[in-house]
């Protein structure tokens, strides 16, 4: 697969504002292992070579178990996600799949995570799945490459 644009070199503003982004989201109080697997089941949706490869490698960085990273797309059956990461997978499998029903966030998903996550933590998350699905766009439509960081 070739690369079809350099979306960080042609639009260097736009990628700056993203890194900007992605600083406020590593010093938020969103637990970094939760953001990290957010990141994954995102980029597993939506089928993101190049965000899977470097989110499992920044959780295996972190301290991540192959158990816990092998797991994420069956995250509901696997039984090593607490109570808040399964909370934060279900909202951001809602947040990334919002054509897939007709009320795409559904009350329930974002009362469970209410549960688990501060008001300001919840922001945080949101923006977080946001980011990572904009990244997962830019990547896909750019063709950019695992490994190419």
């Amino acid at each position: 697969m070739t690369e079809r644009i350099n979306v960080r070199e042609l639009a260097p503003e736009a990628y700056r504002a993203m890194r900007g982004v992605e600083r406020f989201l590593h010093e938020c109080d969103v637990p970094p292992a939760t953001l990290e697997l957010a990141k994954i089941r995102a980029s597993q949706i939506n089928g993101c070579a190049f965000c899977l490869d470097l989110h499992f490698r920044e959780a295996k960085k972190a301290g991540e178990s192959d158990e816990r990273l092998w797991s994420v797309a069956a995250w509901r059956e696997a039984p090593c996600y607490t109570d808040a990461e399964r909370a934060a997978l279900a909202l951001t499998e809602a947040a990334t799949r919002l054509a897939d029903r007709p009320d795409p966030v559904p009350d329930e998903i974002w009362a469970d995570a209410a549960k688990h996550y501060s008001e300001e933590q919840l922001a945080a998350l949101v923006v977080a799945i946001a980011q990572i699905n904009a990244w997962n766009r830019i990547c896909v439509v750019s063709r950019r490459a695992p490994g190419s960081v």
